[in-house]
């Protein structure tokens, strides 16, 4: 009997699972094809060559690695707004948490005197991440312990953040010598693969095996789909909403630290400026709702390089710069309808509805009623 019940169990929960690998292709599949669909006119204007990797002075490179290069800071933003996404909540203080995080290490480095020495920047990077950390928690702990709305909570640090980050810096914009340890954060290479996208790789496998093979995962979806049912269930529901934002802060921190790497400078007014905006509509298009609930990391990575490669599409193709922003909106447009049963089914209707669809004709004979 308790074999037979350990089976049904067993069978049940790998049912739910393919059911769910399913939902998650689905969701997946139209978001890659608007990506395919971006890759398709970049070869059509400019070759192959977009899409084949080269290599020179022994670093990968080509049009498309280098979208996946500058992408990685916006993809490790991207990956913390979807946990907190799947919360029911949102940051949109991340643009100004990457500045503080890159003035912090610039102006420790820059005031060394010593910027080739690896235990200060080591130093530097670590102080840099546990203040942004740090920021994130706060966010989480005025939302889930005060009650503060999420967009009302972190835009108070999205216009107080660059304030903080130009008192670090003094107003200036902090430099690092280009030999440094600090610049390989952003211009190095690891067999020949670009550090950014290394570290954005290491952090997107890490957010899934914890948030796919631990119960964080589901501790996540519960939270964000229904937080007072969770707190019933005994889910220390506010637990999980600020490490959640913890996470986000500490990857907006390390966003900040690749791209003031890759620039040897930290810009407090400009660096990370509405980074924030790119990466819920990365999310978006990823599939993950706003609703919260269910979230999809791989989806959102998705999102992330269709917008990187419409960057480059809009420049490819002859468009102005000027484009950029009404393309992005075109794109989520485009991936927010398709995503869409209802749309679907109105636009495929027409052709899919056959004889069988209709409800049957009424008739005047009488109905078989069965016998209690």
């Amino acid at each position: 009997m308790s074999s037979n019940g350990n089976g049904g169990r067993a069978a049940l929960t790998a049912g739910l699972a393919r059911v769910r690998r399913s939902a998650y292709l689905k969701r997946l599949m139209w978001p890659l094809l608007v990506l395919a669909a971006l890759i398709v006119v970049n070869i059509a204007v400019t070759g192959f060559d977009f899409i084949l990797p080269s290599v020179n002075d022994g670093r990968l490179g080509g049009a498309f690695v280098n979208i996946l290069r500058r992408s990685a800071p916006l993809l490790l933003i991207a990956l913390g707004m979807t946990l907190v996404i799947a919360t029911k909540g949102i940051d949109l203080s991340v643009g100004a948490v990457y500045a503080i995080g890159a003035a912090l290490a610039c102006q420790m480095i820059m005031e060394s005197g010593n910027q080739s020495s690896l235990g200060l920047v080591l130093t530097a990077v670590a102080l840099a991440l546990a203040v942004t950390a740090l920021i994130g928690a706060w966010n989480g702990v005025m939302v889930a312990r005060f009650g503060i709305q999420p967009i009302v909570a972190t835009l108070i640090f999205m216009i107080a953040g660059r304030g903080i980050a130009q008192l670090i810096t003094g107003g200036q914009i902090p430099t690092v010598d280009g030999s440094s340890p600090y610049t390989r954060l952003g211009r190095g290479a690891i067999l020949t693969v670009p550090v950014p996208i290394v570290i954005a790789v290491a952090v997107l496998v890490l957010l899934a095996l914890l948030t796919r093979r631990t119960a964080l995962g589901m501790l996540l979806e519960s939270v964000g789909g229904n937080p007072e049912a969770s707190r019933l269930a005994g889910i220390r529901s506010k637990g999980i909403t600020v490490l959640a934002y913890l996470v986000c802060g500490l990857c907006a921190g390390l966003a900040g630290l690749i791209g003031s790497a890759n620039l040897a400078s930290a810009d407090a007014n400009n660096g990370g400026l509405w980074i924030e905006l790119d990466a819920i509509l990365a999310v978006v298009i990823g599939g993950t709702s706003l609703l919260g609930g269910r979230f999809f990391l791989l989806g959102t990575t998705v999102g992330v390089a269709i917008i990187g490669t419409l960057d480059d599409t809009i420049i490819n193709v002859g468009l102005s710069s000027q484009w950029q922003f009404t393309a992005k909106a075109l794109v989520v447009f485009a991936v927010a309808l398709l995503q869409s049963a209802r749309f679907r089914a109105w636009i495929l209707g027409p052709f899919t509805r056959g004889p069988s669809a209709e409800a049957p004709p009424e008739t005047d004979e009488p109905k078989e009623v069965a016998a209690p």
